[in-house]
């Protein structure tokens, strides 16, 4: 697999590595972003988002905004995923960071198991691309920092749900609050602990 990444990358001049960000919790969009990464300016300490420190993560995303040759984050909304289902809207958000990258890919390698049709570009998917493949570690990292900033825009217009802790997973503290108050319009009526408590009430 290493090898046959490191033939890819020799190949290509831009390759768009992408990831997203958001398919698990129980609120809020689901991120995806595309990201171009310059050889000529490379960046340290690249890796799996969820391996770094939240102020580690916003210092990297400042750093892949300056120096990429291009990026771009998109999302599929609350609405989008309970109309379409989790991995449609994941695909989507994906399918939108892509096409708006302002410079064309020549290749697009994607974290997970799964490639979006109507790509700009040729694509593979990339399992663990996030450790394997700096362009994806940076698209994990730009993803993950915009979802969490929309975690802290939902905390403050419905803060008693304490989304600036649990950023929309189904935490203990999560599901409490789910049950005093009721789901707010972020919550995904489609996640089963959301609509398991709609059939309550």
């Amino acid at each position: 697999m290493l090898v046959d990444l490191d033939a890819l990358l020799q190949q290509h001049n831009y390759v768009a590595g992408v990831d997203e960000a958001g398919r698990g919790p129980l609120a809020g969009p689901v991120f995806a972003a595309a990201v171009i990464l310059d050889p000529k300016q490379p960046i340290a300490e690249l890796m799996d988002s969820k391996k770094l420190s939240a102020k580690k993560r916003d210092d990297l995303a400042l750093q892949i905004k300056e120096h990429a040759l291009a990026w771009c984050i998109a999302s599929a909304s609350t609405e989008e995923i309970d109309t379409l289902n989790i991995l449609q809207a994941t695909m989507l958000a994906m399918r939108r960071a892509c096409a708006q990258l302002a410079l064309k890919p020549e290749l697009i390698l994607i974290d997970g198991n799964r490639v979006p049709t109507e790509l700009t570009a040729p694509a593979r998917a990339v399992i663990k691309g996030d450790d394997l493949v700096p362009a994806i570690s940076a698209a994990s990292i730009l993803a993950k920092t915009a979802r969490d900033a929309a975690c802290m825009v939902m905390h403050e217009q419905y803060p008693h749900y304490g989304f600036e802790q649990h950023k929309g997973y189904g935490t203990k503290l999560h599901k409490e609050r789910l049950l005093q108050y009721g789901p707010c319009p972020e919550h995904r009526r489609s996640f089963a602990p959301v609509r398991d408590l709609l059939k309550v009430n």
